[in-house]
């Protein structure tokens, strides 16, 4: 059984001419270079995905600029240093 399925695609001439050069030049196969493309588009729409997620996230807490990140760090420091002080020692 094949673990692979052939994909018929249309590319502009242009577009193909330039995957064309690109795999000559990276010595790959076109389904190779297809491939590195899919993956390279499936990793940037994750981080994408990831940043949406953070800044959302962070808009609901207020942290809306690179000051406020440095706020939230510095006092979530400081209540650390107090829980820690507060604990008894044994």
């Amino acid at each position: 059984m094949r673990t692979t399925k052939t994909l018929s695609i249309t590319l502009p001439p242009e577009m193909l001419s330039r995957a064309e050069a690109i795999a000559r030049r990276e010595n790959r196969t076109m389904s190779e270079l297809v491939r590195e493309a899919l993956r390279t588009y499936e990793r940037q729409t994750w981080w994408d995905e990831m940043r949406a997620y953070g800044r959302a996230k962070a808009a609901r807490v207020g942290v809306n600029t690179p000051e406020d990140v440095v706020r939230v760090i510095h006092e979530h420091r400081q209540e650390q240093r107090l829980r820690h002080r507060k604990r008894p020692r044994k």
